[in-house]
């Protein structure tokens, strides 16, 4: 395919490497900074361009841009890749496609395609997408097209409905921030009773097994899972003790934990 890439930030960096690396032709790259184009089009040898200006013809506009830019960016770009581009997507999992709809006013195929996953910098988001998920929203044929494109850079491709993207983006977060912030109340409790973060590591990679091979809920240990409120309660305690400005995270997470717990319960009466 011959890409166009709206916005090299991190996520459309990683997703440019990738298929350039998996044979696809980045031809262009556009951006509001002249030097970050230039910079990030002498890697692909492609055409350095201003948001706005002309585009070489293409298979596919990636628009790259912030949540709240993507609607104001399309509008800039569509009427000049009118001639020029078969089809546009955002990498967005919670705009709607609509956001790209002036494309579609100019006969130019929309959709979105978002990874799931974390890419921090260009060359590891790059590396992490072989192996992870992608949402895919677009009709036929630029469905096939992108379920095509992510198998050639390793991902794994799924359906997303429009009318989905807020609870599935939801979820995305909650897989990918509440875990952190569970450890970040972790370690400083441990180091505050001078015990090595890296001692939770096995544990935790053992409990993150766990939920992938038996499922969450099933994987849910220690006194909440077993119904110990007494334990709880020594724990909240203690939490309120050593770092009392966490105490109302950690309540908030036993609370949660039990939620599931009781969830989990129900399911199985």
């Amino acid at each position: 395919m011959r890409i166009a890439l709206v916005g090299p930030g991190r996520a459309g960096q990683s997703i440019a490497i990738a298929a350039n690396g998996a044979g696809h032709d980045v031809v262009a790259v556009a951006a509001r900074d002249a030097g970050q184009a230039t910079v990030v089009a002498r890697r692909f040898d492609a055409v350095p361009l201003a948001i706005g200006e002309p585009i070489p013809p293409v298979d596919l506009v990636v628009v790259a841009v912030s949540d709240n830019a993507i609607e104001a960016v399309a509008g800039e770009v569509a009427p000049i890749a009118r001639n020029a581009a078969a089809s546009a997507i955002h990498l967005s999992g919670a705009t709607p496609v609509s956001a790209l709809s002036v494309f579609r006013d100019h006969g130019v195929a929309i959709g979105s395609f978002h990874p799931l996953q974390t890419m921090p910098t260009p060359d590891l988001g790059a590396r992490r997408l072989a192996g992870a998920w992608v949402a895919v929203t677009a009709d036929e044929p630029l469905r096939s097209t992108l379920y095509d494109l992510a198998g050639t850079i390793g991902l794994h491709a799924f359906d997303l409905r429009d009318d989905d993207r807020a609870a599935y983006h939801a979820a995305a977060a909650a897989a990918a921030n509440f875990p952190i912030a569970a450890l970040a109340v972790a370690r400083r409790l441990f180091e505050a009773k001078g015990v090595p973060f890296d001692a939770a590591r096995p544990l935790v990679d053992a409990i993150v097994a766990n939920a992938f091979a038996f499922g969450p809920e099933a994987s849910l240990t220690g006194p909440i899972a077993r119904g110990d409120t007494d334990t709880v309660s020594l724990q909240i305690a203690a939490v309120r003790e050593t770092a009392p400005d966490l105490a109302g995270a950690f309540e908030s997470m036993v609370n949660a934990t039990a939620a599931v717990v009781d969830s989990f319960r129900e399911d199985d009466e």
